[in-house]
């Protein structure tokens, strides 16, 4: 038996899988499946180490396609899902001119920075709101008041 090949892939598969743990949001947790299944099949079969790489490949694929299918149907909920969709943060929020819209295109102060907006022609501090985003600049009108 190939007892030491086997062991070296499963303290691969344990050195990946706290890997995952210190670095969360990676999928090395399949990886660390594929070595798992590369260090029973060695520790079974007693493949060549040749084998053993391109089996080590293919478990690494299968897992790595079967993680993305499960997560697909089974999302992690969270708290913020826009967490990392900035434009769409902003959608509905109000923002004030900071240079008045002139032909359809002006700037808006958007928290500490200013953005590219459009919408119909205004004059510089009037708010407006974000309806959404087009060619990276904020699509705005006129806020209705309060």
């Amino acid at each position: 038996m190939d007892i030491e090949g086997a062991w070296l892939w499963l303290i691969i598969a344990v050195v990946l899988a706290a890997a995952e743990l210190a670095v969360p949001g990676v999928f090395l947790i399949w990886i660390a499946a594929a070595a798992t299944l590369t260090g029973l099949l060695t520790l079974a079969a007693e493949p060549p180490v040749a084998a053993q790489f391109l089996a080590f490949a293919g478990f690494a694929a299968a897992a790595t396609w079967a993680g993305r299918r499960w997560y697909e149907r089974n999302p992690v909920p969270s708290a913020d899902p826009m967490l990392n969709d900035r434009v769409a943060r902003l959608i509905g929020q109000t923002v004030v001119l900071t240079a008045p819209i002139v032909n359809g295109h002006g700037r808006a102060r958007v928290g500490d920075s200013e953005w590219n907006v459009r919408g119909p022609d205004m004059a510089a501090g009037t708010c407006m709101k974000v309806l959404g985003v087009e060619d990276g600049a904020l699509v705005v009108r006129p806020a209705l008041p309060d």
